[in-house]
């Protein structure tokens, strides 16, 4: 697991106590990227690293678990966008999984929501055996 920056006064922790968390596991062929507490600027270099660490281990299909993010601003949008970009120069994808109201707020508003495929939850996510 990789961990994220330390919570300041008033914000709800992550797992663990922390901001913002990222754990990664392996479930088949997909590389699932579990994120929790808040995705901003100051917490987004652990999302960056542990996705282009999956990229450069040639992960195929990476989803991203988004049931446990409260919040995302544009520097996590871009590390998002810049993850699938990356990814796809491999020859693999990067998909969203349990967007929650405010953070799929944000994917609506920006467009990206139509670069990235979308799903409910991880489970369905896992299950749609589509190509690349």
């Amino acid at each position: 697991m990789v961990s994220g920056v330390t919570r300041r006064s008033g914000e709800e922790p992550a797992a663990g106590g922390e901001r913002f968390g990222v754990a990664t596991r392996h479930r088949g062929g997909t590389v699932v990227i579990s994120l929790s507490g808040e995705l901003d600027h100051d917490t987004a270099e652990p999302l960056r690293h542990a996705l282009a660490q999956e990229v450069r281990a040639g992960a195929r299909r990476i989803v991203v678990d988004c049931g446990g993010l409260h919040f995302c601003d544009s520097t996590g949008l871009n590390v998002l966008l810049h993850g699938r970009l990356d990814a796809q120069e491999g020859g693999g994808r990067v998909d969203l999984a349990a967007l929650r109201p405010p953070v799929a707020r944000m994917f609506e508003i920006t467009g990206a929501q139509a670069v990235f495929r979308l799903y409910a939850g991880v489970d369905e996510a896992l299950a749609d055996e589509r190509t690349l």
